[in-house]
């Protein structure tokens, strides 16, 4: 079968073509450029738990070694500490990395995987559709063919497969303006976050007036100063102006040592792709969505995209074509996409309008800035990671279902879990296989060894209704689950969100509820819609074929 075709070489284009890799799909690569990312300091990405531990399980690299977690997070207006968040292992705090390093360590690993082919220079100009699969033309001296059973779409903002397939891209532009310096300095706090809202030292200017500084590193710090709106002219004079201003604030009054590596403006977009799949062609990424202002992360969500289509096309391309499947990629992701999007949308009226509704509700300001920190620090209806709840995958009726801490739809805990050979590990690391997992609760196994009870007790039984599955699935035990008690069954998704969980061992509940994750049964391949009725062809002459 053809491999699947990702359009785009950055950080989720790779994410996406190493977690096919890790379900035996090939994939190739067409990457505009021809090298690795240029080095930029001040271009850093912020990743939550899930997201950091899915990149260093793809990547093999260990990335907390190259970025900071935070000791803790200080939320500050004028002289008056408004909230302080401490981070420790049971809530960690989020992984601050520079982007270039990410991608450096996702195209190492793709290098090293033999499924994995990356096609430097391939630039996308035209893409043609039919039954079987989808062709994708790239320029060069002699023009290039690429066959696929798939195409995704990770080509950015600006995606030519988004334009080829005549897909709008309604939204906002300009939401937010920052500028952005990286620069090694020492400041009066350590290896803590700090979100400073309307600084003393600055008697003029917008009412919401705001700089974040987020630490990197080796001493090196990330500040972020919020920019009126307008176009006005960043230039380097007033850059260097807003550092020292911004320093000798928090040092009072004097401008320590600096050296500055690297400046920028950043401006945030809203937008939302209205579709994001067309038959055999994805979309992915910032080539789905934009989204940014008040702390959230485009390429946090871009990886959940790639973590949630991979398994799904992986099922595809080994079971065979199936539209309720990839459907729900787009129902699930654009919807959690959507939510974000709205509640920043809904928030920013009053988190930057000055006055606003602080004039009139007593306290106010403090829930304002409790909801900007919610957006830096991945929690609440701002930042927080989406469910899937509603999603057309979610099992309906199941009469054993009960619940846990973890609703049906959302990610679950990273417990400790015993795995089929008796190893212990961690339940992320056996997510992103492609098999379904099935986590039996049950206290005490942790202190015997696996032979003295894999073949007692309910193990017998939940073995065989395992196997029964209509998808591979893996067996997992856990000494405990939040909220689970003894003996409870729980079904999740090799994207690591809960299926459901039932009441002990319920071969019938727990069969539905897999066949119901998988879309239900696969339509007959004469039934497959025809991709070509769902777009234009692309155009251009076959002068070669790959």
């Amino acid at each position: 079968m053809d491999p699947v075709i990702v359009v785009g070489a950055g950080p989720v284009g790779l994410t996406l073509a190493l977690a096919l890799a890790r379900q035996d799909v090939p994939s190739v690569v067409l990457d505009e450029g021809h090298g690795p990312d240029e080095v930029r300091p001040a271009r850093t990405v912020v990743l939550r738990e899930d997201t950091a531990a899915l990149l260093t399980r793809l990547s093999g690299v260990p990335l907390d070694e190259h970025g900071t977690r935070w000791a803790g997070w200080i939320s500050r207006r004028r002289k008056q500490v408004i909230a302080e968040v401490s981070f420790d292992a049971e809530h960690p705090a989020p992984l601050h990395i520079a982007q270039h390093t990410v991608t450096a360590a996702l195209r190492a690993a793709v290098a090293r995987e033999p499924l994995v082919e990356l096609a430097p220079d391939s630039r996308l100009d035209a893409v043609e559709q039919e039954r079987s699969g989808v062709s994708a033309h790239t320029r060069g001296p002699q023009g290039v063919w690429w066959r696929g059973s798939h195409l995704v779409g990770c080509d950015g903002p600006r995606s030519t497969v988004r334009k080829l397939q005549d897909i709008r891209f309604p939204g906002r532009t300009g939401v937010e303006r920052h500028a952005v310096a990286t620069l090694r300095a020492e400041l009066p706090w350590q290896d803590t976050a700090l979100l400073h809202r309307s600084p003393p030292w600055r008697q003029s200017g917008p009412p919401a007036a705001e700089i974040s500084a987020r630490p990197l590193p080796d001493g090196v710090w990330r500040l972020d100063w919020l920019l009126p709106p307008g176009k006005d002219l960043v230039t380097p004079d007033v850059l260097i102006a807003r550092v020292r201003e911004t320093l000798a604030g928090w040092n009072d009054g004097t401008t320590p040592p600096y050296d500055l590596l690297d400046t920028g403006v950043h401006t945030v977009h809203h937008r939302l792709a209205r579709r994001w799949r067309v038959g055999r062609v994805l979309l992915a990424g910032d080539a789905a969505h934009l989204l940014g202002a008040l702390g959230t992360q485009g390429l946090d969500e871009g990886l959940r995209d790639a973590d949630n289509l991979a398994w799904k096309l992986g099922a595809v391309w080994h079971q065979g074509h199936h539209d309720a499947l990839l459907d729900s990629y787009q129902t699930e992701r654009r919807a959690a996409v959507a939510a974000r999007l709205r509640a920043a949308d809904q928030a920013l009226p009053v988190l930057r309008g000055g006055g606003g509704l602080r004039a009139y509700v007593p306290g106010s300001g403090r829930g304002h800035d409790s909801l900007l920190m919610d957006g830096h620090l991945g929690r609440g209806p701002i930042g927080g990671p989406g469910d899937h709840a509603a999603s057309p995958l979610a099992p309906r009726h199941l009469e054993g279902e009960l619940e846990v801490v973890t609703r049906p739809g959302a990610p679950v805990e990273d417990v400790r879990v015993t795995a089929e050979d008796g190893s212990f590990v961690q339940l992320r690391e056996r997510l992103g296989r492609g098999a379904l997992l099935v986590l039996l609760v049950a206290p005490g196994t942790g202190v015997w060894e696996r032979r003295h009870w894999v073949s007692a007790g309910v193990m017998p039984r939940l073995a065989a209704a395992v196997t029964a599955l209509p998808h591979p699935a893996e067996l997992l035990v856990a000494e405990s689950y939040p909220g689970a008690p003894a003996h409870s069954v729980l079904l999740i998704r090799p994207d690591g969100h809960l299926v459901t969980a039932l009441s002990g061992v319920r071969p019938a509940d727990l069969y539905a509820a897999a066949e119901a994750t998988l879309g239900g049964s696969p339509a007959p391949a004469d039934e497959e819609s025809d991709p070509a009725d769902e777009t234009a062809a692309g155009s251009g002459a076959r002068s070669g074929v790959r």
